[in-house]
């Protein structure tokens, strides 16, 4: 059969149609089953969120340490200025309003201030010239040193912490003795609060060294604000 002019004419125009249609499908972007363009669009938004301005830095150091110890014969308060030293803590020291002399502190005299006040427990709620630690809340790890007595802690420490509260603190017990262990002088003042964090503590011995006072602070790994 021949082929007349009107339909070559017809046939080309139809060819160069499917030819412009297919050149435009090549140029729209891929689609995902099920998806629009504007869902694709969406979702990549989704997975590749903008960053965030004016986003706080997270704050890792520790808060402001104090060192608060009572001191009888002067070792705890050697101990104490160790600790403070080597963290540039601050220090509170508990002073009795009636202080003990050489003579109240003869535990062998059975007659001696500490020997009553160890026979009749009810002497032993030693009143302080204070128990009030300026800016206490700013503080976040507190030490608290003590002589042991018969045992447990002298008694003008449970007196300084039954007049606070701990809550949201960490409380790391020291003491001195020539002989006693820490006990559980740590755990019976943290009874005696009812608040706080305490840690397990550590007793030195009467004539400890900077040093070794020191090497166990380290071992703590406590940052303190200046």
């Amino acid at each position: 059969m021949r082929t007349t002019p009107l339909k070559r004419v017809i046939g080309c125009i139809l060819a160069m149609t499917m030819l412009f249609a297919l050149a435009a499908c090549g140029q729209q972007a891929p689609q995902a089953p099920g998806q629009s363009q504007e869902t694709q669009t969406s979702a990549k938004n989704e997975e590749t969120p903008a960053p965030e301005t004016g986003t706080p830095a997270t704050d890792g150091e520790n808060g402001k340490t104090l060192v608060v110890y009572y001191s009888a014969t002067g070792n705890t308060e050697a101990v104490a200025g160790y600790i403070a030293d080597a963290l540039g803590a601050d220090t509170f020291e508990i002073v009795p309003a009636k202080p003990y002399t050489s003579e109240d502190l003869d535990w062998t005299d059975k007659n001696s201030r500490v020997s009553r006040e160890h026979d009749n427990e009810s002497l032993q709620a030693v009143e302080l010239v204070s128990a009030a630690v300026e800016n206490w809340e700013d503080y976040d790890t507190v030490f608290i040193g003590y002589p042991i007595w018969w045992h447990v802690a002298a008694w003008p420490v449970s007196s300084f912490v039954v007049s606070n509260d701990f809550t949201g603190k960490t409380v790391i017990p020291f003491c001195t003795s020539s002989s006693s262990g820490l006990g559980e002088s740590g755990e019976l003042l943290a009874e005696t609060t009812g608040t706080g964090d305490w840690l397990e503590g550590q007793r030195f011995r009467s004539s400890v060294s900077e040093a070794d006072v020191v090497e166990w602070v380290n071992s703590l790994e406590i940052t303190s604000e200046s």
